[in-house]
C-alpha cells in the first residue's frame, strides 16, 4: 500500500484540530493540491483517494450546508468548496465499499450542491446592488459548473440531478439570469444522457415539461425563448416517444411558437421544433381540439403559478419556525438560569439564617459567662418572659392582619353599598327638587243650576255643623301654642341637620381610616414615610400618646404580684386607669 500525500495528511491533521469557523478556509488548500497533479494520471487519482480516505470531501460537504455569511470569505468559499467537491469526485475509483461512494455519498453531493444553488439564487434575487448581484450569479454559475462536472464524470447522477425537488425549485422561477443557467444545466445533462427523460417518473417529466412551455409561453425575454426552444428541440430529436407527448400534451404549442417567437434570432431552431411538432399533428382541428389546447395552456399557466406560489411561501414558514423554535430555546434558558438563582439565593439565606443563630447562641453564652451564678436562674426567667411577650406580639399581630384580611371583602362591599345608597339617595332627591308643580287650571264654570244646588248644599252644611264661638283670649293663646311648637321643631330640625352632619363626617373619617389600614405595608416593608402617615402632628397628642404607650409597657412589666386582681382579664384588656387617655384619643392619619 502507496504511502499517502504528506500534503493532504497535513491537511486532515490541521482540519482535525482546528476550530469550525477555520474548516472552509483551510480546505481551500485542496485546490492548490488537485492543480498540481495532472488530470488523468495516476498521481491525481492516488490525491483524490486520500481525499476521500481522509474525510475531506465529508467536510466539504458539511460546510456548504452551514450558513456561509457568518464564515470567512462568505459565500465565495461556499463556490469554491463546491468546485473542489466535484472535482474531487470525478475520477475518483473507490475499491473499498463502492456501494457506500456511488448510492449514498454521491446523490447526497449533489443534493448539498442544488441546495447552495438555491441558497444563492435566492439571495441574487433579493440583492439590491448591481456589484452585489453580479457576484451573487458569479458564485451561481460556479456551483452550476460543478454540478454539471459532477454528472458529467458520474452519468447516473444526471436521473439524480432531474429527481431532486432542490433542481425543479431553481428551475421554476421567474428571474432571467439563473432561468438561463438552470436551462444550460438541463441542457448539459440531456447531451450527457439522451434518454433521462425516460427514465424519471412521470410526474417529474411532466413538471419539467410544464415549466418550459410556461417559459414560453409567459416571458417575452429572447434568451430565455431561445434556450426553452433549443431544450424542447433537443428533447424532439433524442427521444422519439416524447413527441407525442408533446403533440397532445401542448396542442396549441405549435401556434404559440409561430405567433410569438418567430424572427426572435433563433428561427433555424424554431422551425426544427415546429416541423418536428407538425409531423406529429393532424392537418384538421375542429372546434373542440381548439378548446382542448387553450384547456392545457392555462392548465400550465395554472400550475406555475400554483408552483411559484407554494414556493414564494417556503422561507416565511422556515422563518416562522425558526423564530419560534429560537423563542421556545431562549425561554427554556431564562427559566432554568432564574432557577439556579432561586436555587442560589435559598442556599445563601439558609447560610445567613444559621449563621444568625450561631451568632445568637454564642451571645448568649457570652452573657450567661458575665453574668453571677445566683443571678441566672433570675435572667432566664427574664428571658424567657421576653421571649413570651415577643410571641405572644408577633400571634395577636397575625390574628389581627388574619381577621382584618379575611374582613376585607365584606367591608369593600359595606363600602359599596354605602356608596350605592348615597348616590340613590342623592338622585331621588334631584328628582323630588326638579319635579315641577302642577300649573294651576282654573275650574270649569258653573251653570246656575249648578251654582244654586252648591250653595243649598253649603247652607244645609253649616245648619247642621255651626261654628263654635271662640274668645279673643283663647285664639291668642292658640297662637302662641302654635309658635311655640313651631320654634321648637325648627330648633329640633337644626340640631338633626348638624347630627346628621357630624355623622356624615364621622363616616368619612372612618372611611379614611380604614382606606389606610387597608392600605398600611407589612411591617417587613414599612418605611418611615409610612409611619409619619400615622403621627400626629400635634405635640400636645404626641406627648399623650408617648405617656399611654408607657404606661401601657410598665403595665406589661409588673411583678405577678401587682396583677392578682387581673388573673381572669384577657390578654388584650387593660385597666381603664392606666389607659383611660388612649380610648379618648385615638390618632389615625393626623386626627384625633
Amino acid at each position: 500500500v502507496a504511502a499517502a500525500d504528506p500534503r493532504v495528511l497535513a491537511l486532515a491533521a490541521q482540519v482535525t484540530e482546528s476550530r469550525e469557523q477555520d474548516i472552509p478556509l483551510l480546505l481551500l488548500k485542496l485546490k492548490g493540491i488537485l492543480n498540481n497533479a495532472s488530470l488523468g494520471c495516476e498521481e491525481s487519482k492516488k490525491i483524490k483517494q486520500d481525499i476521500y480516505d481522509y474525510d475531506l470531501t465529508q467536510y466539504c460537504m458539511v460546510v456548504l450546508r452551514q450558513d456561509h455569511f457568518r464564515l470567512h470569505g462568505g459565500w465565495a468559499t461556499a463556490a469554491q468548496l463546491a468546485e473542489i467537491l466535484s472535482h474531487c469526485c470525478v475520477g475518483l475509483e473507490v475499491k473499498e465499499d463502492p456501494e457506500e461512494f456511488y448510492k449514498k455519498f454521491l446523490p447526497s453531493a449533489v443534493d448539498n450542491l442544488l441546495f447552495l444553488g438555491r441558497r444563492l439564487q435566492a439571495r441574487f434575487i433579493r440583492a439590491t446592488k448591481d456589484e452585489e448581484k453580479q457576484d451573487f450569479l458569479r458564485w451561481f454559475q460556479t456551483v452550476a459548473d460543478a454540478i454539471c462536472w459532477l454528472f458529467g464524470g458520474h452519468i447516473q447522477l444526471a436521473t439524480c440531478v432531474l429527481q431532486n425537488d432542490h433542481f425543479l425549485r431553481l428551475l421554476i422561477t421567474d428571474d432571467v439570469e439563473t432561468a438561463i443557467i438552470m436551462m444550460s444545466i438541463l441542457h448539459n445533462i440531456l447531451r450527457v444522457n439522451s434518454s433521462v427523460l425516460l427514465q424519471v417518473d412521470e410526474e417529474t417529466l411532466h413538471s419539467v415539461l410544464d415549466e418550459l412551455v410556461y417559459k414560453l409561453s409567459a416571458t417575452t425575454n429572447p434568451a430565455v425563448g431561445s434556450a426553452a426552444t433549443k431544450l424542447l428541440l433537443l428533447v424532439a430529436k433524442f427521444c422519439k416517444q416524447l413527441v407525442k407527448l408533446l403533440a397532445a400534451r401542448y396542442k396549441g404549442l405549435k401556434e404559440l411558437l409561430s405567433r410569438q417567437w418567430t424572427g426572435k434570432g433563433f428561427d433555424r431552431d424554431l422551425s426544427q421544433l415546429l416541423d418536428l411538432l407538425s409531423l406529429e399533428q393532424s392537418s384538421g382541428k375542429g372546434e373542440m381540439q381548439r378548446q382542448h389546447q387553450a384547456a392545457c395552456i392555462i392548465q400550465a399557466m395554472w400550475r406555475g403559478f400554483q408552483t411559484r406560489k407554494r414556493l414564494k411561501k417556503l422561507p416565511q414558514a422556515v422563518t416562522t419556525l425558526q423564530r419560534s423554535f429560537r423563542t421556545k430555546r431562549e425561554q427554556e434558558l431564562q427559566h432554568l438560569q432564574k432557577k439556579k438563582e432561586d436555587e442560589a439565593l435559598k442556599l445563601q439565606m439558609q447560610l445567613q439564617r444559621q449563621r444568625a443563630m450561631r451568632l445568637f447562641h454564642e451571645r448568649q453564652l457570652a452573657l450567661l459567662e458575665i453574668i453571677h451564678a445566683s443571678q441566672v436562674n433570675k435572667y432566664m426567667e427574664e428571658m424567657e418572659g421576653k421571649s413570651a411577650l415577643t410571641i405572644q406580639r408577633f400571634w395577636r399581630g397575625y390574628k389581627a392582619r388574619r381577621n382584618f384580611h379575611q374582613q376585607r371583602q365584606s367591608l369593600k362591599e359595606h363600602k359599596a353599598a354605602i356608596i350605592i345608597q348615597r348616590a340613590a339617595c342623592k338622585f331621588l332627591e334631584k328628582r323630588r327638587r326638579r319635579r315641577a308643580l302642577r300649573p294651576w287650571k282654573d275650574p270649569k264654570g258653573l251653570t246656575d243650576e249648578q251654582r244654586l244646588a252648591l250653595q243649598q248644599k253649603v247652607d244645609d252644611y253649616i245648619k247642621l255643623h255651626p261654628a263654635s264661638q271662640m274668645s279673643e283670649e283663647r285664639s291668642k293663646e292658640l297662637h302662641m301654642q302654635a309658635q311655640e311648637k313651631l320654634a321648637q321643631f325648627l330648633l329640633r330640625s337644626k340640631l338633626d341637620e348638624r347630627a346628621a352632619q357630624r355623622r356624615e363626617m364621622l363616616l368619612a373619617q372612618v372611611n379614611t381610616d380604614v382606606e389606610l389600614l387597608m392600605n398600611a405595608p407589612g411591617f417587613a416593608e414599612i418605611t418611615e414615610k409610612d409611619l409619619d402617615v400615622f403621627m400626629s402632628r400635634s405635640v400636645p397628642v404626641a406627648t399623650k400618646a408617648r405617656q399611654s404607650h408607657n404606661t401601657m409597657l410598665k403595665y406589661t412589666h409588673w411583678p405577678w404580684w401587682k396583677k392578682l386582681g387581673d388573673e381572669f382579664v384577657e390578654d388584650d384588656v387593660i385597666a381603664d386607669d392606666a389607659i383611660n387617655a388612649e380610648l379618648r384619643t385615638l390618632f389615625i392619619g393626623g386626627r384625633k
